[in-house]
């Protein structure tokens, strides 16, 4: 039972981490060195597919490796670290993708103070046309302003 909960402990400290290496990814790499793969993520006339959709195996290929690594004779720390990384990077996908973007017309409708809150924050966010003076890099994580808006546009309604 003890290594049941120590490699849950071990899913979800990583999906935690995961929060923060996106940010940082994204602030530092994205926005930096490797901004002529994410710019076009930053126009709005684009097609379905975009340059900056290869970030994904930025996070996908580690984690691929440690559950390959992790699984051989037994399911070790490394399985349970990819399995963090590939929670996260399926919580990205639907949340960002999905909910903001609306890359698949689903969750258009859906409505709460935290969701008004990230879609707020990733639209500050897109408004930078360039790498330089960004803001709003993380994705679940949301400054606390944005929910303050949010609740005040709620009550509007």
């Amino acid at each position: 039972m003890m290594s049941v909960l120590i490699n849950i402990a071990i899913v979800v400290g990583t999906f935690a981490v995961m929060e923060f290496v996106a940010w940082f990814t994204h602030k530092y790499v994205m926005h930096g060195i490797l901004w002529y793969l994410h710019k076009d993520h930053h126009v709005t006339e684009k097609g379905f597919f975009e340059r900056n959709d290869s970030f994904f195996l930025l996070f996908a290929v580690p984690s691929l490796i440690l559950c390959i690594l992790g699984s051989g004779g037994g399911f070790d720390y490394r399985f349970w670290i990819g399995i963090g990384i590939l929670l996260y990077g399926i919580a990205y996908f639907l949340v960002h993708d999905v909910f903001i973007h609306q890359r698949f017309k689903v969750l258009k409708r859906t409505d709460s103070v935290y969701f008004r809150a990230l879609r707020k924050a990733h639209k500050v966010h897109h408004k930078h046309l360039v790498a330089e003076n960004g803001e709003c890099f993380g994705m679940l994580l949301v400054p606390f302003k944005y929910f303050k808006e949010a609740a005040r546009s709620a009550r509007s309604h």
